[in-house]
């Protein structure tokens, strides 16, 4: 049955729940629950992979142009070790061949400069300078306990 309330203007329903009723709501929500919650959690995960795969495609795009590259220079460098006089210069420069009668001599680029010119630090050069430190530190910390307890001595 249906009452309407004259006071608030609401339609009351005067309804019981059974307890069979109940016991579907009980049963059913959380199957109702897990159901929607799988589905969202499928969706996420689904989501994230489809992101990862793209993101992954990309980059192997990004790769296979470099290959591409690669692929066209050593096209061009197989085709330039076909010539004999190429090969000949080639061997000169990087593997310091000579014919009869030349002499190498070999100038450092500019970053094989850099590399040598650069001031490195040996494991042993830190451990020793640890080791001064630490012993001036040490020393300080001695001397100045020493100059407290004359002065206490001293005042009395």
């Amino acid at each position: 049955m249906i009452y309407f309330n004259y006071n608030s203007g609401d339609i009351m329903a005067n309804k019981k729940v059974t307890k069979t009723a109940k016991r579907r709501l009980t049963i059913l929500t959380p199957i109702v629950f897990i159901a929607i919650g799988y589905c969202a959690f499928t969706l996420v995960t689904t989501i994230i992979s489809i992101y990862n795969l793209n993101h992954e495609e990309a980059s192997l795009k990004k790769e296979l142009t470099e290959l591409k590259g690669q692929a066209k220079d050593l096209k061009i460098e197989i085709d330039k070790l076909q010539d004999k006089d190429y090969v000949a210069r080639y061997a000169r420069e990087n593997y310091l061949y000579t014919k009869d009668g030349e002499y190498v001599i070999k100038a450092l680029d500019d970053e094989e400069k850099k590399t040598t010119d650069k001031f490195e630090i040996t494991e042993e050069q830190i451990i020793f300078l640890v080791m001064v430190i630490g012993s001036l530190v040490l020393f300080y910390i001695v001397f100045k306990g020493i100059k407290k307890k004359k002065k206490k001595g001293g005042k009395k």
